[in-house]
């Protein structure tokens, strides 16, 4: 009976070791799959490969803190190991109790001094990031751009250059031969959100009547996915962002673009009537046109975005299409409106935004 209840015990530990090493390495594969994602224009976003200083101090500030945390786990899971094998319970003194030890004093220092010791190095090492981040100066050539957070999509303006956008983020890339870095002005029109890119910075929420501010400076060209990492409703998890960051000519070429009027083809004037006509007028602006309005995104240069309804489907004339029909069978839970249009008054409506370029 005594052989099989130790043998049970030892059968519980060898599972629980078993269990601690299987998640362990299947951290360490995560990591290595994510530390081994190859480059590309789309990449998935990947916390161990940043590419702009503020996610670079906090990569390396997580890389610090987890070694102090590995070192820890390894020193007290040997010790446990220790005294489990050393002073397991025997036949011949299996009525006795061990030794007990009161009023150590160097114990109590090394349980006390120790951790107190740890949380301090912690503390100091995260305060100094952070400062690094929040109070870094700003060059005079730094971007401004305001975002907006909205149930649930996002608005991007650019005060200096007079350009108002939406979902789609474009930035100058900041080499050290040139820096330019962005800086962030984060407002929400609604309710909480949270800006998230992880290989350009870390998380900063966007609250109701409050300002938050976040940089970026990243140091190589591509397109870095992101979305709102704090629940907004129906559709929190279809609110991404994509920020496009551009070569220093392909920006400016960007901002001459955006800031042209809207195209005013007179083939497409029977699907401007049509928006016109509609309530699409109460909801979005055209540069242009009559329509000023601000709940929805801002359609002066539609077709310049590669997404629409922020990044849950590509802009293509059948999406587009299918977005005014019925928003639902993209998003569900949108506040975007079915418009109810005929067909023919659907397909002039689409034919004209396709001319917002």
């Amino acid at each position: 009976m005594l052989g099989t209840t130790r043998s049970a015990k030892w059968g519980a530990i060898a599972g629980r070791a078993m269990g601690i090493f299987v998640l362990l390495a299947g951290i360490l594969l995560a990591a290595k799959l994510c530390a081994a994602n190859p480059p590309s224009d789309n990449p998935v976003p990947n916390i161990f490969e940043p590419h702009s200083t503020p996610a670079e101090s906090i990569f390396r500030l997580s890389l610090f803190v987890l070694f102090i945390t590995g070192v820890i786990f390894l020193v007290v899971s040997s010790l446990l190991t220790y005294v489990v094998v050393k002073f397991r319970n025997r036949v011949a003194n299996g009525a006795g109790e061990p030794a007990q030890v009161y009023g150590s004093t160097q114990i109590e220092l090394a349980w006390t001094v120790i951790p107190i010791l740890i949380v301090v190095v912690l503390f100091l090492a995260t305060a100094r990031v952070i400062h690094a981040i929040q109070d870094a100066p700003r060059p005079a050539a730094a971007l401004e751009v305001t975002a907006v957070g909205h149930q649930f999509w996002w608005e991007f303006r650019y005060p200096g250059l007079g350009i108002i956008t939406a979902n789609e983020l474009h930035i100058p890339v900041s080499d050290p031969a040139h820096s330019r870095p962005t800086f962030l002005k984060l407002l929400s029109a609604d309710t909480d959100h949270s800006f998230w890119v992880p290989q350009l910075a870390g998380k900063t929420d966007l609250i109701p009547n409050r300002v938050n501010e976040m940089w970026v400076d990243p140091q190589r060209t591509g397109i870095y996915l992101g979305q709102c990492a704090q629940y907004c409703g129906t559709q929190h998890a279809k609110m991404l962002l994509q920020v496009s960051v551009d070569s220093r000519e392909a920006f400016e070429a960007w901002v001459h673009a955006q800031q042209q009027p809207a195209n005013r083809s007179e083939k497409a004037i029977a699907g401007r009537r049509v928006f016109e006509a509609t309530a699409c007028v109460n909801c979005h602006a055209i540069g242009g046109t009559g329509a000023t309005g601000r709940f929805g995104p801002d359609l002066t240069h539609l077709m310049s975005r590669s997404t629409i309804a922020s990044g849950a489907a590509l802009n293509t004339p059948e999406n587009l299409r299918l977005w005014i029909q019925n928003p639902d069978a993209i998003k569900p839970g949108s506040l975007m409106p079915a418009m109810k249009l005929s067909d023919a008054d659907l397909d002039a409506l689409v034919r004209y935004l396709e001319t917002l370029q």
